[in-house]
């Protein structure tokens, strides 16, 4: 019953869950594959129609030319059920086992230590998206810890949300080592790339949303955490700062504090000048005549 629980069928996924799987293959894997298919259309998937990846079909069509997919009434596994048994095995719970009761129930005893409250964060980010391609609801992004492996993932997202997930992904990003031969800790860190059954929609970005809808996001931010009241905040500060160690300070006033009042107001001077040379010269040609 356990094993049920954490149990991923490939073959039931949605079809748009599938194309999502076909489009995060890493590279290297996409690299070996167009050695012997040709490359796969976007919006497409290379799955079989059983459910099976390109790998997984491969290891079933050479496990089967061996021999060793011999079923239990001497007929071979089809790659349905091929599929089904090696998704079993891979998706165990690791750590358990069944055994068999006094009483003759069947039940399960975990081997490793429980850990109930784990101190670990997982930080959801928003998928990358090339420009012109829509977000794709069936992966999600995470920032974590790097001791972190995939079935600590799986488990995690499972019994904390009930998250069911179809494949994990995982990268490490190392910062880059400076002169010193040091690094920065903050910028090192393991990003998971996680298979979802059910889409889950990323809140839009504010440079995403209609204008209301921009708007109005935009002030129920302020008023929860009065972003610009901070911002004001930061500059009186660094103007104080400046100030105090600044000789010969003046404040500039709102009307020459911007390039384009200073124009204005030199092009405002400019004009009186001349209008003044203007009368003053035709008081002298008429003096004269």
């Amino acid at each position: 019953m356990l094993q049920a629980c954490f149990r991923r069928l490939y073959s039931t996924i949605p079809d748009v869950a599938a194309v999502a799987r076909t489009a995060s293959t890493p590279r290297a894997v996409r690299l070996r594959r167009l050695r012997r298919a040709p490359p796969v259309a976007p919006g497409e998937t290379d799955a079989s129609p059983a459910g099976s990846t390109p790998s997984e079909l491969v290891r079933y069509k050479r496990e089967l030319a061996k021999g060793e997919l011999i079923g239990p009434e001497g007929q071979y596994l089809t790659e349905e059920e091929w599929l089904k048994g090696w998704n079993e095995r891979r998706t165990r719970v690791r750590g358990a086992r069944e055994y068999v009761s006094r009483r003759g129930k069947q039940q399960v005893q975990v081997l490793g230590q429980k850990i109930y409250l784990p101190n670990i964060v997982f930080r959801l980010m928003r998928n990358h998206t090339p420009a012109g391609q829509p977000y794709n609801p069936y992966e999600a992004t995470f920032r974590i810890p790097q001791s972190v492996n995939k079935p600590d993932i799986r488990s995690y997202l499972t019994a904390v949300y009930g998250i069911k997930t179809t494949y994990i992904r995982t990268d490490n990003y190392i910062s880059p080592v400076s002169r010193t031969g040091s690094t920065k800790p903050h910028k090192t860190y393991k990003r998971a790339v996680v298979g979802l059954v059910d889409p889950f929609y990323y809140p839009l970005a504010l440079e995403d949303m209609p204008k209301e809808e921009r708007e109005e996001r935009e002030k129920w931010i302020e008023d929860k955490f009065q972003i610009q009241d901070v911002i004001n905040r930061r500059k009186m500060q660094l103007l104080r700062i400046t100030r105090a160690q600044s000789k010969g300070w003046r404040w500039r006033t709102g009307s020459t504090a911007q390039r384009g009042n200073i124009l204005r107001i030199i092009a405002e001077r400019r004009s009186v000048r001349e209008a003044a040379v203007a009368e003053t010269k035709s008081r002298m040609v008429e003096a004269r005549a």
